[in-house]
């Protein structure tokens, strides 16, 4: 295994939306100066979070300074030009320099923050290709002085631990516009979307591994079933909170062969090694390469584990976009956002670079409207595929795909953020699925992930684990597959799937092509839930793929891969 270590990095889709304001400048308080928003949690402004003091001054930070993209109408347009079948641009994805040239910042405007930066005595850490980002690395002082704060500390108000945060909204003077400061607080923390099996868990699949339980293999039978399509020429990217032990990567293929190579891209001094839990990780690598096993790559972006929502994930997004190397994503953990749109500029740039993101819909069952206890984003994100979760039974091990039932915690419901409603989205809704008519649903997607998965964490291996962790690497595989057969039909990748996913599941041919889970519901324990039902639901979207039909719709039949 090789790896690559980078500097600090940082920063899709559609037919849809109205243009979206990434920024906004309210009135300054003097020429050239700037108040920023959605820096300072309602926990800390209500007083719900206890103060416990000041920061240490000489305490080192990382921050990015988030810049906006510019031309946010034609990106708009241009985005329903791509995802359009009757355009002639369609699928005409831009490169990253195509794509900065058009809508990233200017350079001017660009250096002008790097100056500022630089002014306030931050060091200059990294600038990515696509300039949306600034890395900067300095002291508690120092942020406090160039942003006109305080950054303190403060008793969190639902989790056993403490947590910093500026005591005021940050400004700057500087008349260049900044939509966010990433990394400002760490309020919400990264949180994996796996879990083990209860203690009265009685395992009924029926899978390769030891005691029936399944294999990464056995999803390849069940939701491929042929041979001729491997994933060959596509690389799947993974984001992870930490490391991991390349022995439980191998472990967990249980005697399965596995050459897909894994290349590491280490991001704010994070380290390819496990800190002490790495199952996450390891799950996410064995299912991407298990459902594609003849990749280029599997590339794994891995920034620390004690990383403040902010800036780990905006990093390793931006990285995986000006890489632009993987066109299948996966991100299986979840969080509650400063800023639910401090993102989609990033987001906006994989679809126009025909990238996709899957993202797992959560463990807790049916969505509550509160993201702070769900952790529901990204995937209720309308730039992403969310995946939710089943119970599969398959023909023996091994064996061809038999049955499948909505999975009890499979996260789904209306949008706990309450973004929009794509217009690829519009007219699921109906009293059968409780669909909301306004607000986007989630999942779009699905895969098993019931808790009787092979997975092996510190070396220690078992059949009791499950979670909407292990569906989206899952489908990140399989559109390798697909993107496989797309390149050998002479054309590009498929993008962001999401509006032909919905155009297949509103068509004559959808049960040809999705596995319709129609029975089990998502009960959270609290009262509420939703049923699967025929067609789309609030458990299991559009159900899991049906092989070699579903890649023929989505990519166009080819002789090629015939099993």
């Amino acid at each position: 295994m090789r790896t690559s270590k980078r500097g600090r990095t940082g920063p899709t889709v559609l037919i849809c939306l109205v243009g979206l304001c990434f920024f906004s400048i309210p009135a300054a308080a003097r020429k050239g100066s700037q108040v920023l928003h959605k820096h300072v949690r309602p926990a800390v402004t209500n007083g719900q979070a206890a103060r416990v003091g000041p920061m240490s001054k000489s305490q080192h930070m990382r921050l990015a300074i988030i810049l906006p993209l510019r031309n946010q109408g034609e990106l708009t347009n241009l985005l329903k030009r791509l995802y359009d079948p009757s355009n002639v641009d369609y699928r005409h994805f831009l490169t990253v320099a195509q794509f900065t040239q058009q809508f990233g910042p200017t350079k001017q405007d660009y250096q002008a923050v790097v100056k500022f930066a630089r002014s306030k005595g931050f060091s200059v850490t990294h600038t990515p290709a696509n300039r949306l980002l600034v890395h900067i690395d300095g002291t508690v002082s120092q942020i406090n002085k160039a942003f006109h704060v305080a950054m303190t500390t403060y008793h969190h108000p639902t989790q056993n631990r403490t947590f910093y945060s500026p005591d005021r909204e940050p400004s700057l003077d500087l008349s260049v516009p900044v939509t966010h400061i990433a990394g400002l607080n760490n309020f919400s923390l990264p949180r994996a979307k796996f879990k083990r099996a209860p203690a009265n868990f009685r395992r009924n699949s029926t899978g390769s591994g030891p005691s029936g339980a399944y294999l990464g293999s056995d999803m390849r039978a069940a939701y491929y079933g042929g041979s001729a399509l491997t994933g060959s020429g596509q690389a799947v990217g993974l984001l992870e909170f930490d490391g991991y032990n390349t022995s439980d990567v191998t472990a967990s293929f249980a005697g399965q062969p596995n050459s897909v190579p894994i290349q590491n891209v280490l991001l704010d001094g994070a380290s390819a090694g496990s800190d002490g839990d790495d199952g996450e990780q390891v799950l996410d690598i064995v299912q991407a390469a298990s459902i594609a096993p003849g990749m280029s790559q599997i590339r794994v972006y891995i920034a620390p584990g004690t990383s403040q929502i902010g800036v780990g994930d905006v990093d390793i997004f931006n990285e995986m976009a000006t890489d632009n190397i993987a066109k299948q994503l996966s991100c299986s953990w979840g969080w509650n956002p400063d800023d639910t749109a401090q993102l989609d500029p990033i987001f906006q740039e994989f679809a126009a670079q025909g990238q996709n993101l899957f993202v797992a819909s959560g463990d807790a069952g049916a969505y509550t409207g509160s993201n702070s206890t769900d952790n529901s984003y990204p995937a209720e994100s309308v730039y992403v595929v969310a995946v939710g979760g089943t119970d599969l039974t398959t023909n023996g091990a091994g064996g061809p795909w038999q049955s499948e039932t909505a999975w009890l915690d499979s996260g789904g419901g209306p949008a706990d953020d309450g973004f929009a409603m794509p217009s690829w989205q519009a007219g699921v809704a109906n009293s059968s699925n409780q669909a909301s008519t306004t607000i986007r649903n989630v999942p779009d997607v699905a895969a098993e992930a019931n808790t009787d998965n092979y997975l092996c964490d510190q070396g220690s291996c078992t059949g009791d684990f499950g979670g909407t962790s292990f569906a989206a690497p899952r489908w990140a595989g399989f559109l390798a597959l697909v993107n496989q057969q797309v390149v050998a039909n002479g054309n590009s990748t498929l993008g962001f799937v999401n509006p032909v996913v919905y155009s297949i599941g509103a068509g004559t041919n959808y049960n040809n092509d999705f596995h319709d889970i129609t029975s089990g519901n998502n009960s959270n324990g609290h009262g509420q839930s939703y049923n699967a039902v025929v067609g789309y639901d609030l458990v299991t979207g559009w159900g899991s793929p049906n092989g070699q039909n579903l890649i023929n719709a989505l990519a166009g039949s080819s002789s090629a891969a015939s099993p």
